[in-house]
C-alpha cells in the first residue's frame, strides 16, 4: 500500500509490513481495510426514484449529478426542491469480502459520519443506528459477512419530518418551533443533532440534507487496532519545563496485550520508553513525555506575533507475542490562557487571550459553513478562503456553533498560517431537550470532537454554544417567568454538567467558555446565566445596530471583546448572475426579496446607505441595480471599518469604567450561497470591498482617525512587540483637486509595543482655517503614521468631515484604465483620473484573482494596482472584463 500522511498525526502498525496511514484512518497489524466509497444505489422511499449515487455525499448532490433537480442555488430552487427532504431515501451498496478479511476475529463496519437518522443493514440484518451527524460510527459485522456478494444498505429517515415527531413527543416546549417566515425554512431543527443552519438561517437556504457525507470503510483484526491518537503539550512553570501527553484510544478483541512504547522528539532530543498494558475493549491510554530542557523548544505563535515551527513525536511500540506499531506526529508547543481579571478603574473583569504568555489582540470574523452540501466542499475552496482570512492580516476566526465542525484539513492548514480558532460547538439560537437518548448522543459527540481537535494549536478556546445564554437572559422566546427555572435547569444540564464537564477532563490545555456572549465568570457565578450578558464590563459581546449611524463611533459598545458584529450587503452582479435571469435584476424584484432571509434587510441596507451617499438613480434599470449592489458594499466596508477601528484603538483604554478592548471579529468571513448577507467574500471566494478594507483595518500598525467632540483625534495602533517613535502626517484634500490643500504633522510620539496611543489631536475648525477655504463639506482629511526617517508605518488612513451626499466639489472622475503583464503570474492596472475618486472599484466579473487594493480613495492622478490572478487569464482579457466604478458615477 502506497504510503499516506496527512493531517496532524499519521500511524502504522505492523506485523512484517509497515502501512502508513492518516488520522482518520488508523491501521492495526495484520488489519485489513476495504473502503466502500465511491458508487451507491440511491432510492426514495417508494421506489419511484433509483440511481447512482457517490458516497461521501448526499441525496441533493446526487439528484442534481443525474439531473432530476436543477442547481438547487438556482433561482427559487431552494424552495422547489423542499421535497427531497420530506422523503426518506436509502443507500445501497454490494461488495465483496476477501477470505482472510472475513476470517479476522473482527470486522467493524465504519461511518466517519451520516447525516443523520438512519438504520444500517447488511445483508438484511439491522446492525445499528444512527442520529447524529457529528459523530463516527462503529458496527461489528463479521458474523455476517458472507463468501460471495454483500449488501449494505443504509436507509434515511427525513429530517424534517424526524425532528417534528420529537418535537410532538416531547413533554415540554423547547423553543423555538420555526425559523422567521422571511426564512422559508423548516421546523423544530433543535430536536435533532444535525447542522443547525439546514434548515434555514437569516444568511443562507433550506436545505435540510442527508447523505453518508463522510467516507464508510471496514476495518478488519485479530488483536487490536488504534482507533486515536492525540497529543497535547503541557508547560511548568514551576520548572520551566515542557512535557508532552500523548492518548492512544485501543480496542483489543479479548486479552490483555502488553509491551513497551518508545516515545521521541528527535528534534527536542528526546526520549522515553514506558511499558504499555491494553485491556479488552475500547481503551483511553495516556503516557507523558518529559521534554528535555538542555535546549530551547521554538514555540507555536499566532499569525502575526511569530512562527509556527512544529516537531515529529515518533511511537515504536512493541507488544507481545510479535506485535509491533509505529506512530509518528507532528506536535506544536504553545500555551494559552484566557485572562479575566480586575481591570483598574473599572467595575469589570478583563477578557483577553494570552498565548505563550504574550497578549494578543484578537482579528479576524467568524465562519459559517462555505455550502449547504457538505460533499462539495473542496479542499482546494477551504485553503483559499483560509488563505484569503490571512491576506487581511486576521489571526483568529470563529467556527460558529449553527453549522458543523470542520474537517481535518481546516485545522491543519490554521495551524500552518497561524490562524487562531475559537470552536464553537454546534448549538446555537435556540434550546435543547435533555433527556437521556439526546444527552448520551452530545456527550459522545463532544468526546469524538475534542479528542479529534485538541492535538491543533491553532484552537485556542471551547466555546459551548452561539446566543444561548444571551437568548434565556433576554427571554428571546417568550418564556413565561413561572417556567424559566425549568429552561434554566435544562441549560445548565446540557452545557455545564455535561459539555463542560467532559471539557475539562478531557483537555485542561485551554479555556472553556459555557456561551458566547458571555459574561464569563461572572456569568458562572450568576449561576450559568447572568442577568445581562452583553454587559460590556466582562466577557464578550454581540453587537448589531442597522438604524443607527454607523459613522457614529460613540453608538458601539465599548466592550471587552467583540466576537460579532456587523452589516449586511449584496454579492457583486457577477456572482449573481450564476443563479439568476435578467428578471430577476431589480432592487425591488421577486428573487432580491426571496434572496433576502433577515427581516427588513434591504430596506435596512437602503435607510444605513442614505444616511451618507446619494442612492443610485440612473434610468436603465439593470444599470440602477448594480450601482445597488456596489453602494450596499461601499456601506457595509465603511461601516465595518468605523466599529472596527473603534475597537483596536480602545485596546489600551478605560473609559467609564469600560475598554480594554481585545478582540474584534465580524461578522462573517465567507458566504454560504449567492446572496445578501454580512460575509466579506462572496460564495465562490470573490473578495467583496469590505475584505479589501480588512486588510488595512486589521493592519499590524494602524492611523485611526476619529472626531471626539470638537477635535480630530488620531491614535497609532500597534500589535508588533517593539516600541515605536512616529508622527502623524495630516493632509487637508480638497474634493475638487487631489493634490493636498496643506499638510500638518504631530510632534514624535513613543507608541509602546501591542498598544493604541494617541499622537495627534487638533481642532476641525482651526485645522479648516489653516487651510485656504476650505470646509467640511468641501475637504476631507488623509493621515499616515511616520517615522523620524520618514518611512509610513501601516497603510494610509482618511477622514470624511461631512457625509458624501453633502459632500462640495466631488466630480466624476472619468477614470481610464490600462491593463499590462506584471512578473510570471501578475498584472498591472494603470489607472487615471480626473479628480478624487471614493470608493473606486475594479471588477472583472467572473475572472478569479484579487487587486492589491480595491475600494480605495484615490486622491492622485495616476495610480497603479496590482492584480493576482487564481488561474489562467491575459492582459487582453482582463482588459476587456475590467469596469471601474466610483461614488460619483451611481448618481
Amino acid at each position: 500500500m502506497r504510503p499516506i500522511c496527512s493531517g496532524v498525526l499519521c500511524l502504522s502498525l505492523l506485523l512484517g509490513t509497515s502501512i502508513r496511514v492518516s488520522s482518520a484512518h488508523l491501521v492495526t497489524s495484520g488489519q485489513q481495510n476495504i473502503s466502500l466509497n465511491g458508487k451507491w444505489t440511491l432510492a426514495n422511499s417508494n421506489g419511484s426514484l433509483s440511481f447512482p449515487a457517490e458516497v461521501p455525499g448526499c441525496v441533493h448532490s446526487a439528484l442534481l449529478k443525474q439531473g432530476y433537480i436543477q442547481d438547487p442555488y438556482y433561482r427559487f430552487n431552494d424552495v422547489a426542491d423542499s421535497w427531497v427532504a420530506l422523503d426518506d431515501w436509502t443507500y445501497t451498496t454490494t461488495f465483496t469480502v476477501p477470505s482472510g478479511m472475513r476470517a479476522k476475529q473482527r470486522v467493524m463496519l465504519v461511518f466517519d459520519g451520516v447525516d443523520t437518522v438512519a438504520t444500517v443493514r447488511l445483508n438484511g440484518v439491522a446492525v445499528g443506528k444512527t442520529k447524529n451527524m457529528f459523530l463516527r460510527y462503529d458496527f461489528s459485522v463479521g458474523a455476517l459477512l458472507t463468501e460471495g456478494d454483500n449488501v449494505l444498505a443504509v436507509s434515511l429517515a427525513s429530517p424534517v419530518r424526524y425532528a417534528s415527531q420529537r418535537s410532538k413527543a416531547h413533554s415540554y416546549w423547547v423553543p423555538p418551533d420555526c425559523p422567521p417566515e422571511v426564512q422559508q425554512g423548516q421546523c423544530h431543527v433543535n430536536y435533532i443533532r444535525k447542522e443547525q443552519s439546514s434548515f434555514s438561517w437569516d444568511w443562507g437556504p433550506s436545505f435540510p440534507t442527508a447523505g453518508l457525507w463522510k467516507g464508510v470503510r471496514l476495518e478488519a483484526y485479530d488483536v487490536l487496532r488504534v482507533v486515536h491518537l492525540s497529543t497535547v503539550p503541557s508547560y511548568n512553570h514551576t520548572s520551566s519545563g515542557w512535557s508532552l501527553q500523548v492518548e492512544l484510544h485501543v480496542e483489543v478483541v479479548d486479552k490483555v496485550t502488553r509491551g513497551q512504547l518508545t516515545l521521541s522528539l528527535p528534534g527536542l532530543d528526546s526520549q522515553q520508553t514506558v511499558p504499555v498494558r491494553f485491556l479488552p475493549g475500547r481503551t483511553r491510554n495516556t503516557y507523558t513525555l518529559h521534554v528535555n530542557t538542555s535546549g530551547p523548544v521554538a514555540l507555536w505563535w499566532p499569525r502575526g506575533h511569530g512562527a509556527q515551527p512544529s516537531y515529529r513525536l515518533t511511537l515504536q511500540g512493541v507488544l507481545d507475542p510479535t506485535l509491533n506499531f509505529s506512530a509518528d506526529a507532528k506536535v506544536y508547543f504553545r500555551t494559552v490562557e484566557l485572562v479575566q481579571e480586575p481591570v483598574p478603574g473599572s467595575p469589570g473583569l478583563s477578557f483577553y487571550f494570552r498565548v505563550n504568555g504574550k497578549a494578543i489582540f484578537m482579528k479576524g470574523s467568524n465562519w459559517i459553513p462555505t455550502h449547504s452540501f457538505q460533499d462539495l466542499v473542496t479542499p482546494a475552496g477551504v485553503r483559499s478562503l483560509l488563505e484569503a482570512a490571512a491576506a487581511a492580516n486576521m489571526n483568529a476566526l470563529r467556527v460558529w456553533g449553527g453549522g458543523v465542525y470542520q474537517q481535518d484539513l481546516f485545522y491543519s492548514i490554521c495551524d500552518e498560517l497561524g490562524v487562531m480558532i475559537w470552536q464553537d460547538f454546534m448549538f446555537a439560537c435556540a434550546l435543547y431537550p435533555t433527556e437521556e437518548d439526546f444527552i448520551d448522543s452530545v456527550r459522545e459527540e463532544v468526546l469524538q470532537q475534542v479528542r479529534r481537535l485538541k492535538s491543533h494549536p491553532s484552537v485556542v478556546v471551547w466555546s459551548g454554544n452561539n446566543e444561548n445564554e444571551v437568548a434565556l437572559a433576554t427571554n428571546w422566546f417568550g418564556i413565561p417567568d413561572t417556567e424559566r427555572p425549568l429552561y434554566v435547569k435544562d441549560y445548565v444540564k446540557l452545557y455545564v454538567d455535561n459539555i463542560r464537564a467532559i471539557v475539562l477532563e478531557e483537555d485542561q490545555s485551554r479555556p472553556f467558555l459555557v456561551s458566547s456572549p458571555t459574561n464569563g465568570l461572572a456569568s458562572e457565578r450568576q449561576g450559568w446565566v447572568a442577568d445581562d450578558p452583553y454587559d460590556p464590563h466582562y466577557g464578550d459581546t454581540h453587537y448589531y445596530s442597522y438604524t443607527q449611524d454607523c459613522w457614529d463611533w460613540t453608538t458601539f459598545p465599548r466592550t471587552r471583546f467583540a466576537s460579532e458584529y456587523g452589516f449586511q450587503s449584496w454579492p457583486s452582479f457577477s456572482t449573481l448572475q450564476k443563479v439568476s435571469v435578467p428578471e430577476d435584476w431589480s432592487w425591488d424584484g421577486r428573487f432580491s426579496a426571496h434572496r433576502q432571509h433577515h427581516a427588513e434587510g434591504n430596506q435596512q441596507m437602503v435607510l444605513q446607505a442614505g444616511l451618507h451617499y446619494h442612492l443610485p438613480n440612473a434610468t436603465d434599470p439593470v444599470r440602477r441595480y448594480t450601482h445597488m449592489l456596489y453602494i450596499t458594499q461601499v456601506m457595509q466596508a465603511q461601516c465595518v471599518k468605523a466599529q472596527t477601528e473603534f475597537y483596536r484603538r480602545s485596546r489600551s483604554e478605560v473609559i467609564g469604567g469600560k475598554g480594554h478592548t481585545m478582540g474584534a471579529l465580524y461578522w462573517q468571513l465567507n458566504d454560504i450561497w449567492q446572496a445578501p448577507s454580512w460575509s466579506s467574500i462572496e460564495f465562490g471566494g470573490k473578495w467583496k470591498m469590505l475584505h479589501y478594507f480588512a486588510t488595512s483595518f486589521f493592519a499590524p500598525v494602524l492611523p485611526v482617525g476619529f472626531e471626539d467632540g470638537v477635535s480630530m483625534v488620531i491614535y497609532a495602533v500597534s500589535d508588533l512587540g517593539v516600541d515605536l517613535n512616529l508622527t502623524a502626517q495630516v493632509s487637508v484634500l480638497s474634493w475638487s483637486r487631489p493634490a493636498p490643500v496643506c499638510t500638518v504633522s504631530s510632534a514624535a510620539a513613543l507608541v509602546r509595543a501591542n498598544s493604541a496611543t494617541p499622537i495627534f489631536r487638533q481642532p476641525v475648525d482651526a485645522l479648516l482655517k489653516g487651510c485656504g477655504n476650505c470646509t467640511r463639506r468641501s475637504c476631507l482629511l488623509a493621515f499616515q503614521l511616520e517615522d523620524h526617517q520618514g518611512a509610513q508605518w501601516g497603510p494610509a488612513n482618511h477622514h470624511f468631515l461631512c457625509s458624501l451626499r453633502d459632500a462640495e466639489g466631488i466630480e466624476a472622475p472619468n477614470i481610464t484604465a490600462g491593463v499590462r503583464p506584471d512578473g510570471a503570474r501578475g498584472y498591472t492596472v494603470t489607472l487615471r483620473a480626473a479628480s478624487i475618486a471614493p470608493f473606486v472599484w475594479l471588477d472583472v466579473g467572473d475572472i478569479p484573482g484579487r487587486f492589491s487594493s480595491n475600494g480605495f480613495l484615490m486622491a492622485s492622478r495616476s495610480l497603479e494596482v496590482g492584480f493576482i490572478p487564481w488561474g489562467p487569464t491575459s492582459a487582453e482579457e482582463l482588459g476587456r472584463a475590467l469596469t471601474v466604478t466610483s461614488l460619483r458615477d451611481v448618481y
